[in-house]
């Protein structure tokens, strides 16, 4: 199965429009190329549609969201939904400001989303409506382990009823869940938490995997996943004790670029609950 979702994704080359953070952008645009994937970024409401329409898949990612950029996310969203392409969204920092809350709310209100993709704090924001970050990191009292996975896995469950996306949960272990089945992926390294953007890169990674495999969201996601996480343990054990967290970044997308289907599925440590 991931090999199949993987090939896809590098025969297809699908083109994926961001409306995405101005911290990573450039780091986003690189994994979709390193993937097999090609971006676009366009954040100005005047084209937002426009472009979309010429994209198979729409990235989302609220990280550094403005008065500006915000109606070109409604309007990509609604456009995309029309079109019927995959649409992921990414809210960096929900709970963090009311800005921020709010505009996510409201996003899941008026767009229908294939995923939701954040840590811990923040999807628990989304679900309850409000809640606290610790910046656009996840609160230390909301991490899960293995004490608390069954609850975890049940939660995202509950929020991909409501919601009717797929749940991406991201931390020391990962979560991709529908409402019946999810993912407990354990995948990657603690010290990709020390590069900014790994989640950001993993949201547009998903939305290249899900828009070159749009019947299997659930599992072209949980493939994405994996995938990061097969590359941040790779390009740990490329570190020397002269490269810090830049290099690792560089490292991260390197292995991307070199990964292989045969790898991915190889790799991949997961179980289904």
């Amino acid at each position: 199965m991931l090999m199949e979702l993987f090939d896809n994704v590098r025969r297809k080359r699908p083109l994926i429009h961001n409306i995405t953070n101005y911290v990573t952008a450039n780091d986003c645009a690189n994994i979709l190329l390193a993937c097999g994937g090609s971006p676009i970024m366009a954040d100005d409401a005047d084209e937002a549609e426009e472009i979309t329409a010429i994209c198979g898949g729409l990235n989302i990612n609220i990280g550094t969201l403005n008065q500006h950029t915000i109606p070109a996310m409604f309007s990509a969203g609604k456009r995309s939904n029309e079109l019927g392409h995959p649409v992921i969204l990414d809210p960096v920092g929900a709970g963090a400001s009311r800005l921020r809350t709010d505009t996510a709310l409201q996003l899941i209100r008026d767009i229908r989303f294939s995923v939701i993709r954040g840590n811990i704090s923040e999807i628990k924001t989304l679900y309850m409506g409000c809640g606290n970050t610790k910046g656009v990191d996840a609160d230390i009292s909301d991490q899960i382990m293995e004490e608390n996975l069954d609850w975890a896995v049940s939660f995202a469950k509950d929020f991909s009823m409501q919601t009717k996306s797929i749940i991406i949960i991201t931390g020391a272990t990962d979560i991709v869940a529908d409402s019946e089945q999810a993912y407990c992926i354990r995948n990657g390294c603690p010290e990709m938490s020390a590069v900014t953007g790994t989640g950001c890169q993993l949201s547009a990674l998903t939305a290249a995997f899900i828009t070159a495999n749009p019947d299997r969201i659930l599992e072209s996601a949980a493939a994405a996943v994996c995938a990061m996480g097969i590359c941040g343990e790779i390009a740990y054990k490329r570190m020397s004790e002269m490269d810090g967290n830049s290099s690792y970044r560089n490292y991260i997308i390197d292995a991307m670029y070199l990964l292989t289907p045969a790898e991915l599925k190889k790799g991949a440590k997961y179980e289904v609950r």
